[in-house]
């Protein structure tokens, strides 16, 4: 039944950081405007190296090439607008656009999700079946795991985008955000969205409990085996090949897991607010920030890349 007879809206406008002053919100401009500048060719630069330099023409590299390209669409997807809102407040958005920008958010959003996990099963195979790795994860392989990856994160977008957008908005028009997100769009339902909740916290349990399950499973093993190798050296070889992933995983699903397994009676649209600020701008940036200071077969491209002296062994 809805909640009151009202006018159905045809846009929305953003809160976004309205009740912040123009200094502030220039501040933020310039920082967030840095942040993407660097996160976008920070990504491609992995890109295209990893494209240039056949040495990184492996599973791993693969998959992380699919990533950067991942974050790279699902930035485009949140950041122009949110900058765009910082110098204009209370920006405009009509219900396909909302629509739009939700479908693109969820779809790279879970297809990251996976595609770290997917990265964690590769790191698995690599350190406790190296003998059968170049068989277990040949191109085939990898070729279904990240085009999965994306059918998941496509088909849950729609499962979500079609469960918010087909209910009737006639509360309010303006979102609690900077951006198209499930909740702060439910709030503003003028009708009982107690089936749309259940659908959302069930996607959110299949695309973060059940990813972050199986990472966590993998590691275990992982940390199993390389404490039955004999040699510190070894050791630290094979620890290194996996703290670049597991860095990024641990932040990424922790901020993830912070806004949408949350209880309801506990959420806070301005806490959830602050928290995507770091999931949405400065998580994509992390990804080649971490892999390029912390990978040294990454460095050695970049330097020839650019035409220096290759890293010592």
């Amino acid at each position: 039944m809805p909640k009151k007879n009202s006018t159905v809206v045809a846009e929305f406008l953003f809160e976004g950081f309205s009740s912040f002053d123009w200094q502030h919100r220039l501040g933020f401009f310039i920082v967030f405007l840095t942040l993407y500048l660097l996160t976008l060719s920070g990504n491609m630069i992995i890109v295209t190296i990893i494209r240039l330099d056949r040495h990184l023409h492996t599973p791993m590299y693969f998959f992380l090439s699919m990533l950067s390209i991942s974050e790279t669409f699902y930035t485009i997807a949140i950041i122009p607008r949110m900058l765009a809102g910082l110098l204009n407040p209370y920006q405009a958005i009509d219900i396909q656009g909302c629509a739009t920008q939700l479908f693109f958010y969820l779809t790279f959003g879970i297809n990251n999700c996976f595609l770290l996990t997917a990265m964690g099963y590769d790191r698995y195979v690599a350190i406790c079946n190296p003998l059968r790795y170049s068989v277990i994860m040949g191109k085939k392989a990898c070729i279904l795991l990240a085009s999965g990856s994306l059918g998941i994160g496509l088909s849950m977008a729609i499962v979500q985008v079609t469960s918010v957008f087909g209910l009737p908005f006639c509360d309010g028009f303006v979102i609690a955000h900077f951006f198209c997100d499930v909740r702060p769009l439910l709030k503003l339902a003028c009708t009982d969205t107690t089936i749309n909740e259940i659908i959302n916290f069930i996607v959110s349990v299949c695309v973060l409990v059940l990813p972050m399950s199986l990472v966590f499973i993998s590691y275990v093993v992982i940390i199993s085996t390389i404490l039955k190798i004999a040699s510190a050296e070894g050791r630290k070889k094979a620890f290194a090949t996996c703290a670049s992933h597991l860095t990024v995983v641990i932040i990424h699903y922790g901020c993830a897991s912070i806004i949408y397994l949350k209880p309801k009676s506990q959420t806070s649209l301005g806490q959830d607010r602050l928290i995507s600020v770091t999931y949405t701008v400065i998580t994509p940036l992390l990804n080649p920030v971490v892999y390029s200071l912390r990978n040294k077969e990454v460095k050695e491209a970049l330097r020839k890349a650019i035409g220096r002296r290759p890293l010592s062994s």
